[in-house]
C-alpha cells in the first residue's frame, strides 16, 4: 500500500471524526477493519504479533499462564491473545468489531482461544468478576476522554478475587494536554483502577520504540482475594 504509519492513523481519525460527529463513538472500529478487506496493513496497530511493550514486561515476569483463565479486552486481531495462548493461559478475547473477530478466528485456527464479539460496556455477564488474568492494551485510548472513567471501571470489572489486570498505554504527564486521537493516558487516571477497588502492584515507563512517539505505561494491578 505505501502509505506511513502517520498516513494510515489520519485515515483512523477521519473515519472514527466521523462516527463521533454522529455519536457513535465506538461504531469506527468496525468501519475500519470493514474498509481494510483482510489487509492488516490499514490496521496501523494490526503487527500481527504481540504488542512489544506487553512482551518485553512478560518476559521480565517470566509469565506463565499455567492453565489461568485470561480476558483480552479490545483484542483486534488477536496477536496479543495468541501469545497468552503460548503462555499457557486459557484465553477468552472479544472486540466490538465483528469483522475483527472473524478475522482474529482465521488468523488463529486451530487454537484454542474463544473469540468473542462483544462490547466493553455491556459485556456478558458471566464475564464481570471471571478472569484471574485480564490484559488491555491500547483500548483506553482511543475512547473519548469524557469516557475514560467509565472505560476504566468496565475494564476492571473482569477481574475476579485475587486475579489480576495489566494495562498497556501510550503515556502522559497530569498536566500534559491531549490534541488528537489516540489519546494518552495519564498516571492520574491510572489511579481510577485503584479506585474500583484493585491495587496496583507495579507502573513501569517504558520510553517508545518510536520517533516522535510518547511513552509508554505498562501498569499491573492486583485484585485482593475475598478472605
Amino acid at each position: 500500500m505505501g502509505e506511513t504509519i502517520e498516513q494510515k492513523r489520519e485515515r483512523v481519525r477521519q473515519i472514527a471524526s466521523e462516527h463521533y460527529k454522529r455519536g457513535d463513538v465506538t461504531g469506527w472500529f468496525e468501519a475500519l477493519y470493514k474498509e481494510a478487506e483482510g489487509d492488516n496493513e490499514y490496521i496501523p496497530w494490526a503487527d500481527l504479533e504481540p504488542n512489544r511493550y506487553f512482551r518485553q514486561w512478560a518476559e521480565s515476569k517470566h509469565l506463565k499462564g499455567e492453565g489461568r483463565t485470561a480476558l483480552v479486552v479490545g483484542c483486534g486481531l488477536g496477536d496479543d491473545a495468541a501469545y497468552l495462548d503460548d503462555l499457557g493461559f486459557r484465553v477468552t478475547a472479544f472486540d466490538i468489531s465483528p469483522t475483527a473477530i472473524e478475522w482474529a478466528k482465521r488468523l488463529n485456527a486451530g487454537r484454542n482461544i474463544d473469540f468473542e464479539t462483544a462490547d466493553l460496556f455491556e459485556p456478558f455477564r458471566g464475564w464481570l468478576g471471571a478472569f484471574e488474568f485480564v490484559l488491555e492494551i491500547y483500548t483506553i485510548q482511543p475512547l473519548p476522554i469524557e469516557m475514560r472513567e467509565r472505560t476504566i471501571e468496565a475494564i476492571a470489572s473482569f477481574v475476579k478475587p485475587g486475579g489480576r489486570l495489566v494495562v498497556v498505554t501510550r503515556g502522559r504527564e497530569d498536566d500534559d494536554e491531549v490534541d488528537e486521537l489516540p489519546w494518552p493516558v495519564s498516571r492520574r487516571e491510572l489511579a481510577r483502577f485503584t479506585a474500583g477497588g484493585l491495587i496496583e502492584t507495579e507502573l513501569v515507563v517504558m520510553p517508545s520504540e518510536e520517533e516522535g512517539e510518547p511513552f509508554r505505561f505498562v501498569a499491573e494491578y492486583l485484585r485482593p482475594a475475598v478472605s
